[in-house]
């Protein structure tokens, strides 16, 4: 089973996220952060099986709302470098993650 590390940027786009859902009806944010973890808790057991996005990012769409976790992995981490919203335009996700 392999370790994950959550970068500081993946950490504060959570925060992000679960601020809007917040925003939008109480106790909401909080579910968003549970699924959300839940998802990157799973990258234990199954990193390395999604596709390869922007050359060297893993992409894992989030089960329950409209985001994806991009990662890389090794031998024994998986570093969450990201948590973004699709929504958004893909060429400001490809200049994001560079």
């Amino acid at each position: 089973m392999k370790q994950i590390k959550i970068s500081d940027a993946a950490a504060q786009d959570l925060v992000i996220g679960f601020k809007f859902y917040e925003n939008q009806e109480q106790g909401i944010g909080h579910y968003f952060l549970d699924s959300l973890y839940s998802d990157i808790d799973s990258l234990a057991l199954y990193a390395g099986i999604h596709p390869v996005y922007f050359k060297k990012y893993h992409r894992m769409l989030a089960m329950r709302f409209p985001f994806a976790i991009y990662y890389t992995c090794n031998n024994d981490f998986v570093y969450v470098n990201a948590v973004l919203d699709c929504r958004k335009e893909p060429s400001w996700l490809k200049e994001y993650l560079s």
